[in-house]
């Protein structure tokens, strides 16, 4: 075992006996140099224990291999997941992606960014913040590094915006609740932190009206992205006061959705489909935990695995240099009946 600390790609190129340009060139890219010099770069860096700063590898290139991920709110098990997919589809890719969250604050959003730039990425996928999003920094970021939006839509920025066609979740879960019971009313914030919850309120409008009944939409209060508690406790004013004209109720995301079952567990209103029930409950988005509430919830799964492909797929083309025109594309969502409705 070696005991002296190799300190660079310098030492190690001399203890090895091989040259400088080589060894870099294997780091590089290891099918670069031939296969007997190969062995014997492998050999020495277990002889040595020698281990490259990739990072500093990476600086000097024109074109790195680093990927930037930004998500909203980390904390959130929905954008954790989608995370998840997207990081581990630039890993396979042989990408290293850093993964960061902005917790629903522009300046650490903006701060982000500009860190970002010192990584000198490749490219980046950015789920931004949305409504309090600083349009001016996103934009001449996604000017200067190939960025793909993805998740919360902002018109004409980067090289393309990936997400979830949200007006095709309204309408396919009001169609589903009007069929099987009384049309619902519409739970949401009157601030809403993620600009999805404006396009599926009017989805829900435009569904209503289609099927001939008259919308009813409940805003509360509440801002940032505590949406469990804001559900529990506004939602549950809301409840209590007689606000809701309907015993079938459509949250605007689910976490809100898991809140406002609270609200109803603490006010002992039994929630399902069951004939001795008095409401029934329903979200969007399939968070990973509403499989787990009580009852289960109904809601309109998310395409995690699409999505994240198609983000991760749009940013390579564009680190290759494609030249297409800014594209938006949508998946649509799948409604999946559980007890709560």
């Amino acid at each position: 075992m070696a005991k002296n600390t190799i300190r660079n790609m310098e030492e190690f190129a001399a203890l090895s006996g091989i040259s400088r340009p080589t060894v870099s060139k294997y780091f590089n890219d290891p099918e670069s140099v031939r296969k007997s010099t190969r062995k014997r770069i492998e050999e020495a860096l277990e002889k040595y224990e020698y281990r490259p700063n990739m990072f500093a590898i990476n600086q000097n290139r024109k074109l790195t291999k680093n990927l930037g991920i930004v998500v909203p709110y980390l904390a959130d098990p929905f954008f954790a997941e989608l995370a998840r997919n997207i990081e581990q589809r630039c890993i396979a890719a042989g990408f290293r992606p850093t993964l960061y969250s902005s917790h629903g604050d522009q300046e650490l959003e903006n701060d982000i960014l500009d860190s970002l730039r010192s990584l000198k990425p490749a490219g980046v996928l950015l789920a931004p913040l949305g409504r309090t999003s600083d349009r001016a920094i996103v934009e001449k970021f996604c000017a200067d590094i190939p960025t793909v939006i993805f998740d919360s839509f902002l018109p004409d920025m980067g090289f393309a915006f990936v997400g979830s066609d949200n007006w095709q979740f309204a309408r396919l879960i009001v169609e589903y609740l009007c069929r099987t019971g009384e049309p619902p009313s519409f739970l949401e914030m009157k601030t809403p932190s993620n600009p999805n919850a404006n396009r599926r309120r009017k989805g829900y409008i435009e569904a209503m009206e289609r099927l001939g009944h008259e919308p009813q939409i409940v805003k509360v209060d509440g801002e940032g992205w505590e949406f469990e508690e804001i559900g529990r406790r506004e939602g549950g004013k809301a409840l209590a006061s007689g606000l809701f004209t309907s015993n079938t109720i459509l949250c605007s995301n689910d976490r809100l959705a898991i809140g406002f079952l609270t609200a109803c567990f603490e006010q002992k209103i039994r929630v399902g489909r069951d004939p001795d029930c008095q409401i029934r409950v329903a979200g969007h988005d399939d968070h990973p935990f509403s499989r787990f509430t009580c009852p289960p919830l109904t809601t309109i799964a998310q395409d995690y695995d699409a999505i994240s492909r198609c983000a991760v797929e749009t940013l390579f083309k564009a680190i290759e240099g494609s030249e297409n025109k800014h594209e938006t594309t949508l998946f649509e969502g799948k409604l999946v009946m559980r007890e709560s409705a």
